[in-house]
């Protein structure tokens, strides 16, 4: 206790010389300022986490199913009806993935082609994505089937909404032979019409999907009633982490229930490695900026010179005059620290709640434009440790200088 109040005193009690002032304070600065940093960065990695799941959830359904034993489920309809069933669930739908060679005109691009059912517009906010000059549309009894492609894929292949010119799709042939003299023969293909296009902003799904309908995916892929996945709507209100855990015990082994950060979990890992290298960086800084405390202590220690002969003709141990400079060391690393934190607080909660730090670049063509940010506490404690881990550096190197100083007093 008499440690803590003795290394209390030094820490707010004016200095002799104006220097070890300007050096202790510049330390406490640099401190809460890498701090502050830190706190600011990962709370901005965190708003975009949000908008990347919030921008996910208009074309990804809130779980999915997805065989672990193979590509396909070989029975659907009777998974269907066991999913119903479920609480919870308010609907459910076959779906065929697989990538194919799109045609249209002249031009040409590899597409990710996914069949579908009219339950797709139910189960996700496919409709309210489209463009103004398309309709999400599947099947015409006029003229006949028709795709929805994303902007990317409308762009690559210059294609547009209507009846004038149809969409081409190429997949190789899964059954049967190939005539080597006949490349052509390798291949299955099925024309449509492009009834719509859809722009997510999310990458994953504006790059290169096409929306066909179930049955010609079927048809191309010389499937009876495969399908590769079973996508699912949860009711309003119902959680879907539980209702996912019911499906799963419902469906038994064999089968995967994933939610949306799982069905698009490598973006959400590049994310979080990217906050987490980006984190390891700054606590670098951080540390280059806590060896400034070094050199305060170096100072006080000089500046209480007189203090430590007076401790030392009191009877105090070295021990315990070693410690109160420790402790000093620590208390300045932990008052940057906190500092930092409380400060990189107020700004995250200002920017999230006033939005005064805006993104460049054309707003207009931006589906936000100001930084989005998000505090979380996990953070908050991460920073906090990193900020002890680094006082009890500071602190070990300062005790080694103390030592050495104390112990040349005492000759």
């Amino acid at each position: 206790m008499f440690t803590l109040r003795v290394a209390l005193r030094y820490l707010f009690s004016k200095k002799t010389h104006n220097a070890v002032n300007v050096i202790s304070t510049i330390s406490i600065i640099g401190v809460a300022v890498a701090t502050m940093a830190i706190v600011c960065v990962l709370s901005v990695f965190n708003g975009f986490t949000d908008l990347a799941t919030a921008k996910i959830s208009q074309l990804a359904p809130d779980l999915r199913v997805e065989s672990t034993e193979g590509k396909t489920i070989a029975s659907p309809d009777s998974l269907l009806r066991v999913i119903g069933a479920i609480e919870g669930v308010t609907a459910a739908a076959p779906t065929i993935e697989e990538h194919a060679l799109a045609i249209y005109g002249d031009r040409q691009m590899p597409v990710l082609m996914k069949g579908v059912t009219e339950a797709f517009d139910t189960i996700t906010q496919l409709r309210s994505t489209i463009k103004e000059d398309g309709t999400f549309l599947l099947t015409d009894s006029e003229y006949g089937d028709f795709a929805t492609l994303s902007v990317g894929a409308a762009i690559g292949l210059q294609a547009h909404p209507g009846v004038m010119r149809a969409l081409t799709l190429n997949v190789p042939r899964r059954t049967g032979r190939i005539n080597p003299a006949n490349p052509a023969a390798a291949f299955r293909s099925d024309s449509l019409l492009v009834g719509g296009v859809f722009q997510t902003e999310q990458a994953e799904f504006d790059t290169d999907l096409v929306l066909i309908p179930l049955s010609a995916a079927r048809q191309l892929l010389d499937y009876e009633r495969e399908a590769t996945a079973i996508e699912i709507k949860v009711s309003d209100g119902a959680d879907t982490d539980r209702t996912g855990h019911r499906i799963a015990e419902a469906l038994g082994d064999g089968f995967d229930v994933k939610n949306r950060v799982r069905q698009q979990d490598q973006s959400f890992k590049m994310i979080e490695v990217e906050k987490w290298i980006t984190f390891f960086l700054l606590a670098f800084i951080l540390i280059i900026a806590s060896f400034n405390i070094i050199s305060t202590m170096s100072m006080l220690i000089i500046e209480k010179e007189d203090n430590i002969h007076t401790m030392y003709a009191m009877g105090a141990p070295r021990k315990t005059i070693t410690r109160i400079f420790i402790l000093e060391g620590w208390l300045v690393s932990l008052l940057g620290g906190v500092s930092g934190i409380i400060t990189g607080v107020i700004l995250c909660l200002a920017q999230q709640w006033g939005g005064f730090i805006k993104l460049g670049g054309n707003h207009e063509a931006m589906s936000i434009d100001v930084y989005p940010v998000r505090v979380e506490i996990p953070d908050l404690l991460a920073v906090i440790v990193l900020v002890a881990l680094t006082g009890l550096i500071t602190s070990a190197l300062t005790s080694l200088l103390a030592r050495k100083y104390i112990s040349r007093q005492g000759q």
